[in-house]
């Protein structure tokens, strides 16, 4: 259990959720293979806590044991053109400020390894990828090389000038002791920088993307309480802030010397307070509007997708239980094609099967990406409405 009455990152008491959200299905990034089967995934309650004392917002409901990654997950975004940007953007900048160049690269729940590649190339590095989901593992001569495990104080052997770990530290039930490993691991190497990435929680209360909470994510990071936390576990934070249209924090560090003082000054919450407050009542009336939404498809009969079948998707499809309503979801993913979205059942079909379906309507469920969709629907022939969720 992530926390209980206590918070998981500073272990000051916390008061009850805020926010609750049961029945969501665990997965974002494992699809079915039949209709039956994604209405029949496993599922787990969502209640979130505030941790008043350093801002982090985590799921006390959230039981690790009930999460298994392996090779069938995929949540790659890297399909993406702008996300690609994004992705060479960061390796480049973090190659050229830290001087990566010849040298040696860890990163922490690589994925398919897109990233990684990235700053071994880039920058001609060496790279070692750990992932329980790596679907194989590289030659001992290549310059990539993949370890289908978790990434434990076990393998700090590697001695790497860059420690990456992007969109895996909000999984993470026990990020202090995970930190506080890391840490000890690079040891007296003070000049090896570490690079974490997590979703602002910030944004997902501000702009009421509710559908960004899913059950994977045991934790939601604040600026505040992701430097707190870098601090407390022996961390040097050398730079921390929004990225990807603020939608991400990111964070650069390296350790401090172990006598170095670590600080303690209490952040000021007062904003994130505040947004806490009003979020399940914000929640509601976004949950109508979304309702009324979907009452107008039904009566005027209109085509209607959704565009990407990832944790946004599946997390407003649950919250409000779409069905017939939306049948289809388009992912330009190719190997997520003909599979089903967890817990709803959608079926997921490529950007070509608008074609023929010619929908009235897509639901972009990530504005982000609303200038690509826009472009891939043009060149399709398609012309609909976009809905931005």
């Amino acid at each position: 259990m992530a926390g209980g009455e206590f918070c998981p990152a500073c272990g000051a008491a916390v008061p009850g959720p805020f926010f609750r959200l049961p029945d969501a299905p665990l997965h974002v990034g494992v699809q079915w293979p039949t209709a039956e089967a994604a209405r029949q995934c496993p599922r787990g309650d969502i209640d979130l806590v505030l941790c008043p004392t350093c801002g982090l917002i985590f799921n006390r409901a959230f039981d690790p044991a009930r999460l298994e990654y392996a090779g069938q997950y995929d949540n790659s975004l890297f399909f993406s053109p702008r996300y690609r940007q994004f992705a060479r953007e960061t390796a480049e900048r973090l190659i050229d400020r830290y001087s990566l160049r010849g040298k040696t690269v860890v990163e922490i729940g690589c994925g398919k390894g897109d990233f990684l590649r990235l700053l071994c190339e880039a920058g001609d590095n060496r790279g070692f990828g750990f992932d329980p989901t790596c679907e194989a593992e590289g030659d001992p001569g290549e310059r990539v090389q993949f370890i289908r495990d978790y990434y434990s104080p076990a393998y700090a052997r590697y001695a790497p000038d860059l420690i990456c770990c992007r969109q895996v530290f909000e999984h993470v039930p026990t990020p202090r002791t995970f930190l506080a490993d890391l840490r000890a691991g690079v040891g007296d190497r003070t000049q090896t920088i570490v690079y974490f990435d997590v979703p602002n929680v910030r944004i997902i209360l501000r702009d009421l993307h509710v559908w960004s909470i899913i059950y994977e994510h045991c934790l939601y990071f604040s600026a505040e309480s992701l430097a707190a936390i870098f601090q407390a576990c022996g961390f040097e934070v050398l730079h921390l802030q929004e990225c990807f249209d603020g939608q991400y924090l990111e964070v650069e560090a390296r350790p401090a010397a172990l006598t170095q003082a670590r600080r303690t000054e209490a952040p000021d919450l007062d904003d994130l307070t505040a947004s806490v407050a009003s979020f399940a009542q914000r929640f509601d009336e976004c949950r109508r509007r979304w309702e009324e939404r979907l009452e107008t498809i039904e009566r005027t009969g209109a085509r209607a997708v959704a565009w990407g079948a990832g944790a946004r998707t599946i997390g407003l499809f649950n919250a409000l239980d779409i069905g017939a309503q939306i049948p289809y979801v388009v992912d330009i993913n190719p190997r997520k094609h003909g599979t089903y979205l967890a817990g709803s059942a959608q079926q997921i079909v490529g950007p070509a099967f608008l074609r023929e379906y010619r929908p009235a309507l897509v639901v972009v469920m990530n504005e982000v990406y609303q200038e690509e969709i826009r472009s891939q629907l043009r060149d399709l022939g398609v012309e609909a409405e976009l809905w931005c969720a």
